[in-house]
C-alpha cells in the first residue's frame, strides 16, 4: 500500500507574500532586508524533513505549524532550502506502520513523529535517522525513554507534556465544586491515555472524587460515550486522547444536550466546545520542538541533544461552552485565564 505524501506551504512565507502584495510599495530598506535574509537561507545545505502524526486536528497541527515556523525563523525555510514531507496517519496504527517505514527507507535527514503512536511506530522501525518526538504524555510508558531520561535508541530525542494530574483534578474543583464523579473518555488502544487513567484513579480518592470510565475506539465513538455518562457523571474529562480529539465536537454537543461541563488538557478544545483547559500552548509547543530539529538539522549529533519535558500550564475558559453545559464560570477563574471567546472576537474585527 502507497501512502500518498504531502507537501505543506509555509505559513510563514505565504504570510510575508500576501503582506508585501498589500502594501503595494515597501520601503528600500524592508526591501533589503527581506533579501539579505532570503540570501542567508540559501546559504545553509538542503535539507529534507519527514513529519507524521496519527492524526489530523487542530492541537497537532498547530504544533506542526510552530515546527515549521521555528525552522524558517532560523534559515531552513519551506520550499527554498528545506523539503517537508508530512503524512498523516489518520488516526490508523497500521498506517502509521506503514508511513514508518516508508520514512525509514526514505532515509531523510530528520523525523519528527507528533503523537505517541506515530512515535512508536517510527522509532520501531529505524534505528539510524534521527527521530524527535513530540506531543507525548509519558515517553517512559511510551517505551520511547527510560527512567533514567535516556532513549531507548541512540538515534532518538524530543519533548513531552508530562502534565501533572493533581492540578487538573484542583482545577476541576474550581470549575464545578460539588463534584463527585468525573467521566473520563478514553481510547485503550493509546497508552498516553491509559496512564493518564491510571493517574486519575491513583489520585482522584485523596479529593473525595470517583473516575467513571468508558471507551471510545475511534472518533465515531466519542458522541455514544459521552451519551453513555448521563446521570453517572458530574464532569466529563478528557487528555489529549487522538481519537477524541478528533471527535471533539461530537463530545460537546452531547455534554451540551446532558449539562455536563467538559474539561480538557488543551487550547483548541476549549475553542471547539470545552467549558475550560489546563495544558501547554500548542504553538509554543511546536517552537520548542523545532528548536530540538534545528540542532539535527544544523549537525548535531542526535545523542547528544537529550529529551526536554515542557510543562508550564495555561488556564484557557470559554464562558459561553460553560453557559451551554450547565455552569458558570468565577471572575477568580477568569482572572487567571485565557478567555478564548475573547480571543475569538479579537480576531474576528
Amino acid at each position: 500500500m502507497t501512502i500518498a505524501s504531502t507537501l505543506r506551504l509555509s505559513l510563514y512565507g505565504a504570510a510575508i507574500s500576501a503582506t508585501l502584495g498589500l502594501i503595494g510599495c515597501s520601503n528600500p530598506t524592508d526591501t533589503a532586508s527581506t533579501n539579505e535574509s532570503a540570501a542567508a537561507d540559501t546559504d545553509k545545505p538542503a535539507k529534507t524533513l519527514a513529519i507524521t502524526q496519527i492524526v489530523e486536528h487542530p492541537s497537532l497541527d498547530e504544533m506542526r505549524r510552530g515546527i515549521i515556523d521555528e525552522l524558517a525563523d532560523n534559515g531552513y525555510v519551506e520550499g527554498q532550502n528545506l523539503t517537508v514531507n508530512f503524512q498523516s496517519a489518520q488516526g490508523n496504527t497500521a498506517t502509521a506502520g506503514q508511513i514508518a517505514k516508508q520514512f525509514a527507507g526514505d532515509n531523510p535527514d530528520a523525523i519528527v513523529a507528533i503523537s505517541t503512536p506515530s512515535a512508536q511506530s517510527i522509532v520501531a522501525s529505524t534505528k539510524t535517522v534521527p527521530v524527535i518526538y513530540t506531543a507525548i504524555s509519558d515517553p517512559v510508558a511510551a517505551k520511547l525513554i527510560n527512567e533514567n531520561n535516556v532513549p531507548i535508541q541512540s538515534n532518538v530525542t524530543g519533548l513531552s507534556s508530562e502534565l501533572p494530574i493533581e492540578p487538573q483534578l484542583d482545577n476541576i474543583l474550581k470549575i464545578v465544586p460539588n463534584a463527585k464523579t468525573i467521566g473520563y473518555v478514553y481510547s485503550p488502544g493509546e497508552i498516553n491515555s491509559v496512564v493518564v487513567l491510571n493517574q486519575l484513579k491513583k489520585l482522584a480518592p485523596a479529593r473525595g472524587l470517583k473516575i467513571l470510565d468508558v471507551t471510545a475506539n475511534r472518533p465515531t465513538d466519542v458522541a455514544m460515550a459521552t451519551r453513555s455518562l448521563a446521570g453517572r457523571v458530574d464532569v466529563i474529562y478528557t487528555s489529549l486522547d487522538n481519537n477524541v480529539v478528533s471527535g471533539f465536537e461530537a463530545m460537546a454537543g452531547a455534554a451540551n444536550e446532558l449539562d455536563i461541563p467538559v474539561i480538557a488538557s488543551d487550547e483548541f478544545s476549549v475553542r471547539r466546545g470545552a467549558t475550560a483547559a489546563l495544558g501547554v500552548n500548542d504553538y509554543d509547543f511546536g517552537r520548542t520542538t523545532g528548536k530540538m530539529v534545528y540542532r539535527v538539522l544544523n549537525g548535531e549529533a542526535v545523542n547528544t541533544i537529550k529529551p526536554e519535558v515542557m510543562n508550564t500550564l495555561t488556564l484557557y475558559a470559554s464562558p459561553k461552552h460553560a453557559a451551554e453545559q450547565g455552569v458558570s464560570l468565577t471572575d477568580d477563574l477568569l482572572k487567571n485565564a485565557i478567555n478564548v471567546d475573547e480571543k475569538a472576537q479579537s480576531a474576528d474585527k
